[in-house]
């Protein structure tokens, strides 16, 4: 092998290999975090733009049409993966130009701001991923902005029916328009089109000044299909050409995605209590340190407990809450005996939820 080959060779190695690192600007890319449902099915209803796997969103301008699992029909995923994000036509519906069905993925403007969009130094950027559907055709997708107005639709073919295929889609940045920089907003968002009415729609393989959640080169519409299936995995946004995918350990995959959503389950938090209303004022510790000050929400049954006394656990009270700490007051059934100051415990009682997958306790949302 000549000396040009040989630094060739090493080249593709750095590059193609887990000596790059950090290539992959997407968290949970490899579906291998589900804290909210763990696995369970989910049915976008009341809530038509809901976090469903660890990262990634759903919209929808009709409940109930779609549902979506971490390994829906218990399917082989591609080789090197154990985890896919799976769609599942629940109702068909005939999409409307208002209408829109897609799956969403934001990235955080610390993480995108080294892309330089809105700059003449605007890099070029590779989006790849593992697909398979029921259907064979053309599906569509989008990369925008915060302010969703700027936008790159994009289309790819599935050519095999229930076959895992890897897209790689090349994208220039965009050079125009206002991308927010290295702050804990909304970098850019990634859609993934389920059926797409024609005002969420553009040209594909171009920066639109508008609103477009996918291209009109679009010509497989997942929802009016009777229990048709879409199915995505390996999901990797980077800098330049298409690589390998960048596997991360799982512990480190959890704690990124903790900066976004903690379920602290089963909750154990400690604090002091006020004996003649039935508060106790609880503490709870955030780790790692969230992207900003969550949203907090009770699931199920938890008690207080000061010294002889266990007290149902109502409903979260006064609250104080910055990224890396939440502080509350526990509201009770009934008075938490003793003097004021006595120690307390917050604790969930075992008892079986059925409310969601998930013990009882304390969810903490910091989502974009």
């Amino acid at each position: 092998m000549t000396k040009a080959a040989e630094l060739a060779k090493m080249g593709e190695v750095i590059t193609n290999s887990q000596i790059g690192g950090r290539r992959n600007i997407v968290i949970n890319g490899a579906v291998n975090i589900d804290q909210r449902n763990n696995g369970s099915e989910v049915v976008p209803a009341s809530n038509l733009n809901a976090y469903i796997i660890d990262r990634f969103r759903y919209n929808a301008t009709q409940a109930s049409k779609l549902k979506v699992q971490q390994n829906a029909q218990s399917i082989t995923p591609p080789e090197g993966f154990s985890n896919y994000l799976g769609v599942t036509v629940n109702a068909t519906h005939t999409v409307a130009s208002t209408d829109n069905f897609f799956l969403t993925y934001f990235v955080e403007g610390h993480d995108s701001a080294h892309l330089d969009f809105g700059k003449s130094t605007a890099k070029t950027v590779t989006l790849s991923f593992y697909v398979q559907s029921s259907l064979t055709g053309t599906f569509s997708g989008s990369i925008v902005n915060s302010a969703e107005n700027r936008a790159y639709p994009y289309t790819y073919t599935i050519s095999s029916a229930n076959t895992w295929e890897r897209k790689k889609i090349s994208i220039a940045g965009d050079t125009s328009g206002t991308w927010i920089g290295a702050t804990n907003g909304k970098g850019l968002m990634l859609t993934f089109s389920l059926g797409m009415g024609s005002n969420f729609t553009g040209t594909a393989g171009q920066w639109n000044g508008a609103q477009d959640f996918g291209a009109t080169g679009e010509t497989v519409k997942l929802v009016e299909n009777a229990s048709a299936q879409w199915k995505m995995t390996g999901l990797q946004l980077e800098v330049g050409t298409a690589t390998p995918f960048e596997h991360r350990s799982f512990g480190e995959e959890l704690a990124l995605c903790k900066r976004y959503f903690q379920p602290h389950f089963p909750l154990t938090c400690h604090g002091v209590t006020n004996g003649s209303t039935g508060l106790g004022r609880m503490t709870v510790a955030l780790q790692p340190t969230m992207r900003t000050a969550p949203a907090a929400t009770a699931v199920g049954t938890i008690d207080v407990y000061s010294g002889t006394h266990g007290a149902p656990f109502t409903s979260l009270g006064n609250s104080w809450t910055t990224p890396n700490q939440f502080q509350f007051d526990a509201v009770t059934t009934a008075t938490i005996q003793g003097a004021n100051g006595q120690h307390a415990v917050v604790y969930s009682d075992n008892t079986a939820n059925t409310t969601d997958a998930q013990d009882d306790g304390i969810n903490f949302d910091a989502e974009l």
